[in-house]
């Protein structure tokens, strides 16, 4: 009941006023939120009409999901609205893009059919930070170049700011396709298959080579190599000799061959396919056919 002498409300009576529990203002009260004014004779705790407010207030904080150590700060003047609202979406946002990574890896172990091991496993890559992304991503590109001086520095930077995180929203194939990058990146026989490509690369270099001339090569390699497979031209044939010239010039086939081979086994073709996928620019992104194309006519001439 109200103090009549003062005016002044007990919990009972805002409980009616606001809608709220008593039970729920008291533990807010008791959490400093919401501490009365005073005390009537009998001990009981005492609220200003200015309380009613503060019990709107501090229901809206809650319901938009901030903790009562947040509420106070507001209500004290220590932080506004506005700053805790900024930090909350923060915070909020991070909490959805741990939840799609979840979603997105129980829709992969759904697919896959996974056991016990296998899904603990898919769990603790998916949800390593971008920090320990970043970290594999690295080990793996400072392990293929070590110590390869002529090695393309175009090439080198462009594998270490590839794929290196997680979209934000990720679908659960761009989850699968990371999840088997980070293993692949990790694997010593993978390490040292590229480790091979790169050796090749440092090989092709002189050390006055411009930067960015074998990225170059790659893509006039795929522009070729696309146009030869859209006209029909097949890899044996007079035409795909004329190609050929067109993207050796005055190289030595045969050591582009060798070269090539390196860059067009299955598991370097599946590592293009991955950093595509995660990209979520499609398999074709890694001109897996393209590379295939040009192997094979080089392959022809060899043996003619």
């Amino acid at each position: 009941m109200s103090d009549d002498s003062t005016g002044l409300l007990t919990i009972g009576e805002l409980a009616r006023a606001t809608g709220l529990t008593v039970r729920t203002i008291r533990y807010w009260s008791d959490e400093g939120a919401l501490p009365p004014v005073g005390r009537s004779a009998g001990g009981y705790r005492l609220y200003d009409a200015a309380a009613v407010a503060r019990l709107e207030l501090i229901r809206t904080l809650r319901e938009l999901g901030l903790g009562l150590t947040d509420v106070r700060r507001v209500l004290t003047g220590e932080t506004t609205v506005a700053q805790v609202a900024a930090a909350h979406v923060m915070a909020l946002d991070a909490q959805i893009r741990s939840l799609k990574v979840t979603r997105a890896v129980l829709s992969t172990v759904a697919k896959r059919g996974s056991g016990t091991e296998e899904m603990a496993l898919m769990n603790r890559l998916a949800r390593l930070s971008a920090a320990e992304r970043r970290r594999i991503l690295e080990e793996f590109v400072d392990e293929t170049f070590h110590g390869l001086d002529t090695a393309d520095p175009v090439i080198r930077e462009r594998m270490r700011d590839t794929a290196a995180d997680l979209p934000e929203e990720p679908t659960p194939e761009q989850v699968d396709a990371w999840l088997e990058l980070a293993e692949m990146l990790q694997d010593p026989d993978f390490r040292a298959e590229m480790r091979k490509v790169a050796e090749f690369n440092a090989a092709d270099r002189g050390h006055d080579t411009p930067a960015g001339t074998s990225l170059w090569f790659s893509r006039r390699l795929v522009q070729l190599g696309a146009q030869a497979r859209e006209r029909g031209i097949a890899p044996d044939s007079p035409k795909a000799a004329e190609v050929l010239r067109d993207l050796l010039g005055d190289s030595d086939p045969a050591l582009v061959l060798d070269r090539l081979r390196s860059h067009a086994t299955n598991r370097v073709a599946r590592y293009r396919e991955l950093l595509a996928a995660v990209k979520g620019r499609g398999p074709e992104a890694s001109y897996r056919e393209e590379f295939s194309w040009v192997v094979a006519a080089l392959e022809a001439r060899a043996g003619s």
